[in-house]
């Protein structure tokens, strides 16, 4: 049987996505990579430039069942592209699908730090390099061309591209019924008109998921936690609809935004959110969990339950999640944020000992300067890759969006307050002036300075005592 034609005349050719969605964790490495940056930055608009409808699973409007319209999209469509960045185990299955059945027109592609597996390190993967939640505005212009070049030769030449019909010679491809085919072609054209509708009207329960995850992260960046749980709520509702465990773990992502609007909202009252937030963490398995983002958001709830004066015994809490979360990464948050709660300890009534009180100063005094050495690695970096602006084309400077201004500056500030508060707490004025005033002169939001001064204050009143 001869492989279905998509393709009619007059009919856009069809790109599947095969990937994760939002913010997902390489637990082989500990790194944060949000996925929503590599499918917006990297893949869609090279795709959508060539005239071809480019879809990911999120973006599929349906009220049951995702598998049927996926498995059609992993068949029919006229090209694949899978990333197997943080080696996510429902991209490899549906990549091992769409190689059994068609024998070409399919990308594979990666973060740069992924380690392959047997299975996959001899195929062709193209590797882009992730900074976590952002991905350098070069490497989008390096990857942008090199992807556009594969999609050109992919879809201009028949070559096998599976290592299934690589390897066993002679394998025909399935074809569908022309009913089937029929069929099939008319789901692909809903899910592209899905792509393109504005469903900012629409029933939450017709919306697509990508559309109401981008409303709730909308929401939450306006301060609108309400509306933004409600629109997690939704969201993990479809979710859940294809899993059995409905607490799965594939719902991390969406769990993990659900718990931050929940205690930012304060609602019925900030405690009672914070302990409504602890408990949603608690579905995704916050006691073994080697995530490091859920570890920091029970460490920041932790905090907070200790600052609302629910308990010294938060400050232990806290110290074990931001500890747990340090040696994952041995990144600033969770040093920053560790130090600080060491010094709470050891003012507190759960130190009665002044050899314990000496013992968490100290130890708080060595991770402030492992924050210092961690900043000054981070600023390097930055400052590495500024460089790459200072050799660009005038065209590709004019290119770079105030969005991307918007993250780099931010990514700064933090740096620059973070040292200043480490500083701070070592007793070391000047340089933390200077730091200080270095962070005033980026552009920041106001809550960014009030964030950062009443941190410095908390501080204070620790080294009074």
């Amino acid at each position: 049987m001869n492989e279905v034609q998509n393709t009619a005349a007059g009919t856009p050719k069809q790109c599947f996505v095969v990937m994760g969605f939002g913010t997902k964790t390489d637990l082989a490495t500990g790194r944060k990579l949000n996925l929503d940056k590599s499918y917006q930055a990297l893949i869609k608009p090279v795709v959508e430039s060539k005239g071809i409808v480019c879809l990911r699973a999120d973006e599929i409007k349906h009220s049951g069942t995702i598998d049927v319209p996926m498995f059609q999209e992993l068949f029919t469509a006229d090209m694949v592209i899978a990333d197997l960045s943080t080696a996510n185990v429902n991209a490899f299955y549906e990549l091992g699908v769409r190689h059994a059945l068609r024998p070409h027109t399919t990308i594979i592609m990666s973060e740069a730090q992924l380690n392959y597996p047997f299975d996959v390190n001899h195929i062709a993967i193209n590797r882009y390099t992730h900074l976590g939640d952002n991905i350098d505005y070069f490497e989008v212009l390096r990857f942008q061309k090199l992807l556009s070049e594969t999609i050109d030769a992919v879809l201009d030449k028949s070559q096998v591209d599976s290592p299934v019909y690589t390897f066993l010679e002679g394998l025909l491809p399935p074809s569908l019924q022309e009913k089937a085919t029929q069929v099939a072609r008319q789901v692909g054209d809903a899910l592209a008109n899905a792509s393109s509708t504005n469903s900012q009207h629409d029933d939450q329960e017709n919306q697509t998921l990508s559309l109401l995850v981008k409303q709730a992260e909308e929401a939450i960046g306006s301060k609108r936690y309400e509306q933004a749980k409600s629109l997690l709520n939704s969201a993990l509702l479809i979710s859940q609809l294809n899993a059995e465990d409905k607490n799965s773990s594939g719902n991390t992502y969406l769990i993990q935004r659900l718990v931050l609007a929940t205690y930012k909202s304060k609602k019925p009252d900030e405690i009672t959110a914070l302990n409504d937030a602890m408990a949603l963490l608690d579905k995704i398995d916050l006691a073994h969990t080697n995530d490091p983002e859920t570890v920091a958001l029970a460490g920041a709830i932790e905090k907070k339950l200790y600052e609302c004066n629910d308990g010294d015994h938060h400050i232990d809490n806290a110290i074990l999640f931001f500890q747990r979360g340090y040696y994952l990464l041995h990144n600033r948050y969770n040093g920053i944020n560790l130090a600080y709660l060491l010094l709470c300890r050891a003012h507190s009534s759960l130190e009665t000992s002044p050899d314990d009180k000496i013992a968490d100063t100290i130890w708080a005094n060595r991770i402030y300067r492992d924050v210092l050495a961690i900043c000054e690695k981070e600023w390097q970096q930055i400052q590495n890759r500024s460089k790459s602006a200072d050799d660009a084309s005038e065209a590709e400077l004019e290119q770079i969006t105030a969005t991307q201004k918007v993250v780099e500056d931010e990514q700064r500030f933090w740096i620059l307050v973070n040292k200043a508060e480490a500083h701070f707490a070592l007793g070391e004025e000047a340089p933390y002036n200077a730091a200080k005033d270095a962070a005033a002169a980026i552009d920041h939001e106001e809550w960014m300075t009030e964030s950062f001064t009443q941190q410095v204050d908390k501080i204070a009143q620790l080294l009074k005592k």
